[in-house]
């Protein structure tokens, strides 16, 4: 009797523990998932679409961006990247900004003229002088005046970026003198300024989305197109065309927007990490652009057959002839104010 008493009590005694580390293991567990969820919730997702492959200078931005604030916020805000249209085309992605439906893209600011007419001067041909001109103008105060025209359309105009020089591309004669555009027609980025300038050499410019490119080239729509060498390069726009241009006439950047009332929600400690991020992001993407196009040039010249013709100084002062009524036209809207600040910029 005794020790069935005694293993009685020390079998209730082990229950009793047992249940004890149960119910402690339990509470443990969920407030560490309390905790996690906790840090879950505080966590601040920025959605950042854009139209262009991973492997160009602004697709490796988008990443060098998310990387940076992940890092300078110890992962308090979390980038999200989505490129190659997968959320919205270069058509669609404004209006979503604007709603709120995403918080971050980075249009080409050809497409920004139609909200703001005086950015036109940014498409003016033969406006930049070199790659350190475009840096002066973009990081400096004229890039933060530009931005600044923004304020009124919900947007939080964070930077400008940088993907290169455009050049001419055709598979119907090799672009050297403005003659030899007539009656060829030429994929365009949504711009008035870039429409004018293809009218003033005889082609037929016509807008159309940037991921439709390949495929409007392979099917004959566009006998050609302007754009950088790393988007003719990762695009495989090269295997369609048969002659490019090295013309450095127009220059392809970015501007990087927010939509204002998320930025307005995040405290000011977190605005200045994205702001020191981004212009980190920002200088670090004008030297990679520069060295991408310059490496991907030497491998089209290696292993491909497009025919490359670079413009000599006086082939290039007759496309500048030709482009004289653009300037006129421009001052004659909007005064020659951006044209002389941006001109004067870095001498």
């Amino acid at each position: 009797m005794v020790k069935k008493m005694k293993w009685f009590i020390s079998a209730s005694v082990l229950t009793v523990l047992i249940l004890i580390a149960v119910f402690s293991h339990d509470s443990m567990e969920a407030l560490q998932e309390d905790d996690e969820q906790k840090g879950l919730s505080d966590q601040i997702v920025i959605k950042f679409s854009h139209v262009v492959a991973e492997n160009t200078p602004k697709g490796l931005a988008a990443e060098k961006f998310a990387e940076l604030i992940a890092k300078r916020t110890d992962g308090k805000i979390k980038v999200e990247i989505f490129p190659n249209e997968i959320m919205y085309s270069d058509e669609q992605e404004l209006a979503a900004l604007k709603r709120g439906d995403v918080q971050m893209i980075a249009p080409s600011y050809s497409k920004m003229t139609e909200v703001i007419p005086e950015w036109q001067v940014l498409d003016l041909p033969f406006l930049f002088r070199s790659e350190e001109h475009v840096e002066t103008v973009y990081t400096g105060e004229i890039g933060q005046r530009l931005l600044s025209k923004l304020e009124d359309e919900n947007m939080k105009g964070l930077a400008l970026w940088g993907n290169g020089f455009k050049q001419m591309t055709s598979s119907s004669g090799t672009l050297i003198q403005p003659e030899d555009f007539a009656g060829q027609r030429f994929r365009i980025m949504p711009s008035d300024t870039i429409a004018k300038q293809f009218e003033l050499l005889g082609g037929i410019p016509k807008a159309a989305s940037f991921n439709d490119v390949y495929i409007a080239l392979e099917g004959n729509e566009f006998d050609g197109q302007e754009n950088t060498i790393s988007n003719i390069y990762s695009k495989g726009f090269y295997r369609l065309q048969k002659n490019m241009t090295l013309s450095n006439h127009g220059y392809l950047g970015y501007s990087v927007l927010m939509n204002k009332e998320f930025w307005n929600s995040l405290d000011p400690e977190l605005q200045i990490h994205i702001e020191k991020a981004m212009n980190d992001t920002t200088k670090w993407m004008l030297s990679e652009s520069k060295e991408m196009n310059e490496t991907q040039l030497r491998r089209m010249r290696e292993n491909s057959k497009l025919g490359i013709h670079e413009l000599s100084p006086d082939e290039r002062k007759e496309w500048q002839k030709v482009f004289q009524p653009l300037y006129q036209s421009y001052t004659e809207r909007y005064g020659d104010e951006w044209i002389e600040d941006i001109r004067k910029a870095g001498k």
